[in-house]
Parts: C-alpha cells; sequence; structure tokens
C-alpha cells in the first residue's frame, strides 16, 4: 500500500493576554506584619490551590530553620512566592491547630518570614 504525500502546514495560534489578570496585579503590592510568633518554621514548597496558613494537598512541608519575627511590615509583590507554612510550637515536625502561618520567602526566595494574619484579601495593599 502506497502512501501519499502530504504538504507540511505551520498552524500560528495568536496569543492573547488576559488583561484582566495583568492589571489587576501589574504592580499590586502586598503590605504585611512579619507577626508570627519565634519558633520552627516550615513551609509547603507545592500549593494545595489557596494560601491560608491550612495546607490540604500532598507535598510534604520543608523545613526554613529556626524564626524570628522581624516586627517588619514588609511590601511584597503580588506576583511573589507566598506558601502556607506552620511554626512548629511542640516541635513535632508537623501541622498541628494553630500553627498555620502565610510564608514569604523574601525578593529572593532566600528568608522567611511569616505572618499569623491567614486573610490575604484583608492585606492592605499599594501600587509600586
Amino acid at each position: 500500500m502506497r502512501k501519499e504525500w502530504m504538504e507540511p502546514v505551520i498552524k500560528v495560534q495568536e496569543f492573547v493576554a488576559n488583561e484582566y489578570v495583568a492589571a489587576c496585579e501589574s504592580g499590586k503590592v502586598y503590605k504585611f506584619e512579619c507577626n508570627a510568633p519565634a519558633g520552627d518554621l516550615y513551609y509547603y514548597p507545592k500549593s494545595d490551590g489557596k494560601i491560608d496558613g491550612t495546607y490540604n494537598g500532598s507535598g510534604r512541608a520543608r523545613p526554613l530553620g529556626s524564626y524570628h519575627p522581624c516586627g517588619t511590615k514588609h511590601d511584597a509583590s503580588a506576583t511573589s512566592d507566598f506558601y502556607d507554612g506552620f511554626i512548629d510550637y511542640d516541635g513535632n515536625g508537623i501541622q498541628d491547630p494553630n500553627e498555620g502561618v502565610i510564608v514569604w520567602r523574601g525578593p529572593w526566595g532566600m528568608n522567611g518570614h511569616a505572618t499569623k494574619d491567614l486573610n490575604m484579601s484583608s492585606w492592605e495593599t499599594a501600587k509600586s
């Protein structure tokens, strides 16, 4: 059986930006206070779809080390990486009730800042 040759065809799709999201998040800055009590800080690198200090995903928490609140009100881009996390008050390495925090890794992802204010929509915002 002979196969019929077909001329190659190139299909191009035009990228259309979602301007609603781009306009909404572009330049938005969260202002939050690094105010979680001191202790061993953990965060969940894999998201469970929402950031609220309670992790319902299947990933494991990673330790960030000993944490002390700096008390600073940080300015963090809305496009920054925020994570669910916890302060391990009892040293068992797992998240227990009332240990949940929201973790920000800093501008280069190298630090650990945490807040007990788990409702990000209530955080003060500004435009950069």
